[in-house]
């Protein structure tokens, strides 16, 4: 059979992850977009606790805070549009009182550090060489946060300076978990703030720096995410409509590549009973019907027998929603009032 498009081979692991396999990943969107779906699916995995981070320099600083456990504290935090925030995270943490921005930087730093000392594997997704700092201390920070841009000074990082800081950064993640495996990517998102020549030269740097770590630092590998959007999948229709980010069929392939390169065959097959369960847990039936509680008691029933082959599935919202399902009497039909009166949607203003 000929086939119309290139295929990007991807090396097959030799150790495998399954459902007992303890990871972290940490990096761009791009890993969001993977690792969100890992987690619906029951894997064992802390995804950027945080948040988004693009770029290189602050990604390792912020896993050698990982490696450390040391809290975060209030002289740490910066206060700006009646928020308080803190330059290595996410706007997701930020918040009006001080008290829980910090309680929410510490809650998923404690829960990362617990992670990284049992994990089996890291994945870390770099999304561009250019980075942030401020001018008043020259430090690198992961988020501007809305900071008026006079308060920073925008640069690059070559090749030797992303592999001498991550040099440094895997070195001391081997004395804290010699067992773990580090795998890297760089997102296939283009920043096209920089031009499309200029987005070729950022990423064109992270490949050489990627390249270089894995030849020169064991236990390191790479997932040609880039490669399989930019070579393989070279087409308008697995983009979005901004044309520059992957659309869910993407996504969804790439996923595919990355689960046959690295889970058990075991593991793929159970990951495919799983995302039943949670398909069903997500459906809202119109009609609540004796069939339909049948189908909920099997679902539990399906459930049951996950979680005594994986004693660490956490099904506890399916769950719940399958026992309202089964014991719900009601012959349920939308009313006119409900914004999905056309959908399979169950809507709970039905008396």
């Amino acid at each position: 059979m000929e086939l119309f498009r290139t295929v990007v081979k991807c090396t097959e692991s030799p150790e495998k992850i399954d459902y007992g396999t303890p990871f972290l990943m940490l990096g761009s969107c791009f890993v969001e977009n993977l690792g969100v779906r890992l987690q619906q699916l029951k894997f064992d995995v802390v995804l950027n606790p945080f948040g988004i981070v693009y770029q290189p320099a602050p990604a390792a600083r912020n896993l050698e805070r990982i490696i450390t456990g040391n809290p975060y504290t209030e002289d740490e935090l910066q206060y700006h549009h009646e928020l308080w925030c803190n330059f290595d995270h996410h706007g997701r943490f930020s918040h009006p009182v001080a008290s829980v921005c910090l309680e929410r930087i510490n809650a998923e730093l404690s829960r990362a550090h617990d992670q990284l000392a049992r994990a089996k594997w890291l994945f870390v997704t770099f999304g561009t060489a250019w980075t942030y700092r401020l001018k008043s201390n020259s430090r690198i920070v992961a988020n501007c946060h809305k900071f008026p841009a006079s308060d920073f000074e925008r640069t690059q990082f070559d090749v030797n300076e992303i592999c001498a800081i991550w040099k440094e950064a895997v070195d001391g993640l081997r004395k804290f978990n010699p067992a773990v495996k580090v795998v890297f990517t760089v997102s296939p998102i283009r920043h096209l703030r920089d031009g499309a020549h200029g987005n070729q030269l950022s990423k064109a740097i992270l490949l050489l720096a990627v390249d270089r770590l894995n030849r020169e630092v064991a236990n390191t590998g790479y997932f040609p995410a880039y490669e399989i959007v930019l070579d393989e999948l070279r087409d308008y229709r697995f983009y979005n409509e901004d044309m520059t980010h992957p659309n869910d069929t993407a996504i969804h392939y790439i996923r595919k590549r990355f689960c046959e390169s690295y889970m058990t065959e075991d593991t793929l097959q159970a990951m495919k009973a799983v995302e039943d369960i949670v398909k069903a847990a997500a459906h809202r039936p119109i009609h609540h019907t004796s069939e339909y509680r049948k189908f909920a008691a099997s679902c539990l029933e399906k459930i049951s027998k996950l979680k005594q082959q994986y004693l660490r599935f956490d099904f506890t919202e399916e769950t719940r929603q399958f026992e309202k399902m089964k014991e719900s009497k009601r012959q349920a039909t939308c009313c006119k009032l409900c914004p999905y009166s056309d959908a399979a949607t169950f809507c709970d203003q039905v008396p």
